[in-house]
């Protein structure tokens, strides 16, 4: 078990090391594009959970105050560097899980997940910290890698287990959009993309905004 739990921790490890360079890509393409369009507007104070290496922090021009949450010290050391290199408003770096946030409720307006929804053990759990620190009528900004079609969520299915392993914890397979309804959000915007090339473990996109149900 020790060993088993050695070896992921390596590949935890290089996988946060090669992050940007795996994303590069993509970011290129269509990402960092996305993102802009995503976050450039929110304001006030923004919460973003699973900030990764800090590549949305170029994207906060409005906000009042940034808190960017991140478990992994691997990453979160990159993510000091993109802060202190990078940010255009207040920022802060906190250490901490989404499952179990450390601040009081109806305390964000706006919540930010990009990419990391999908390698969260409970997508239940997080959507419910999530809504329970946003403020009524707030804003859950997402984009997200989700399950895809017939045959492509089949791939998925079955390169799940290994992806898992490999990409820390990644669910390629997971209804995202679906989870973010089913857990007490209306989806008030929703646009699904499917950039070239298509790969089918990792596409289709889902970018959006939601709201909790109860204070559309």
């Amino acid at each position: 078990m020790a060993l088993r739990m050695n070896v992921q921790a390596r590949l935890d490890h290089r996988f946060a090391a090669t992050y940007n360079r795996f994303m590069a890509a993509a970011e290129r393409r269509w990402a960092y594009e996305s993102r802009g369009q995503l976050l450039s507007g929110l304001t006030g104070r923004v919460l973003e959970v699973g900030a990764g290496t800090g590549v949305n922090i170029p994207h906060y021009k409005n906000a009042d105050h940034v808190v960017l949450v991140e478990p992994w010290p691997a990453m979160r050391s990159q993510l000091h560097q993109k802060v202190a290199r990078d940010a255009r408003v207040a920022t802060t770096v906190v250490d901490a899980v989404v499952e179990d946030l450390p601040f009081p409720g109806a305390s964000f307006d706006a919540v930010v997940c990009t990419f990391v929804l999908c390698s969260v053990e409970d997508s239940y759990a997080a959507l419910a910290e999530i809504q329970r620190v946003l403020r009524p009528g707030g804003t859950l900004a997402f984009l997200e890698h989700v399950r895809g079609g017939w045959l492509a969520s089949r791939v998925q299915d079955l390169l799940t287990p290994v992806i898992r392993r490999f990409a820390a914890g990644c669910h390629p397979n997971r209804d995202t959009e679906g989870d973010i309804e089913r857990a007490g959000f209306t989806v008030l915007q929703s646009e699904t993309l499917k950039p070239l090339p298509v790969v089918p473990w990792f596409a289709p996109f889902v970018k959006g905004a939601a709201s909790p149900a109860d204070h559309p």
